[in-house]
């Protein structure tokens, strides 16, 4: 317990906090490829020494595993906000796609890390497994808006959930924060373009289909 206060102690040092290092950190991560990046590379970057780094964290992996975290935990999050646990699952569905557009956007370094992971290291294997609980709770979301009748049953449930994360998660390759497109502009676009597509005519016209929902 005493290690673990002093580590969170010293995670406060004056002059560089945890949250500048992992922001400088993630970019030289994407720009340079976790494997390919070295803690040399990162205290040049930073400018400060390699013992300064290790400081704040025991590790590349710890940086690592802290970074991609920082992602996952903010995606689990919206799957526990009421909307995505209340009401009709298509409704749930598209405030979860809705949401993790939105926490891309809010954390776009950290969630780029997240989707170039491959599974090369134990934190990398770790983050996959975690990605893949987040992706089972959408699809277990498709399956129960189909079963409701809310989407159209000519699309197979395991591929609908492929491909809207497919859509929300290409944002990465060409999102520009400078370019002033906002988070509830790109939200919309993405939830009106999918789930136009995806609701069965019987659900079209209900209270919280997406052409009738007051934004």
């Amino acid at each position: 317990m005493s290690g673990n206060v002093g580590r969170a102690n010293r995670r406060g040092r004056p002059g560089y906090d945890l949250g500048r290092l992992l922001d400088v950190s993630v970019r030289v991560f994407n720009e340079r490829g976790y494997e390919g990046t070295s803690m040399e590379d990162l205290s040049r970057r930073l400018g400060i020494t390699k013992s300064a780094i290790y400081y704040h964290v025991s590790s590349k992996d710890e940086l690592m595993r802290l970074s991609v975290n920082r992602a996952l935990d903010a995606l689990f999050a919206v799957t526990e906000e009421e909307a995505s646990t209340t009401g009709k699952a298509i409704d749930r569905l598209e405030h979860v796609v809705r949401r993790s557009i939105e926490v891309l956007i809010d954390e776009l370094p950290f969630v780029t890390l997240l989707l170039r992971v491959r599974g090369n290291t134990k934190v990398e294997r770790q983050a996959l497994t975690r990605r893949r609980e987040f992706d089972q709770v959408v699809s277990d979301l498709v399956k129960q808006a189909e079963a409701e009748g809310s989407i159209r049953p000519d699309v197979d449930p395991a591929l609908t959930s492929r491909l809207l994360f497919g859509m929300v998660n290409s944002v990465i390759e060409w999102y520009k924060p400078s370019r002033g497109l906002r988070a509830a502009q790109l939200a919309d676009a993405v939830t009106k373009i999918a789930f136009e597509g995806l609701r069965s005519s019987a659900d079209e016209h209900a209270p919280g289909a997406s052409g009738s929902r007051a934004r």
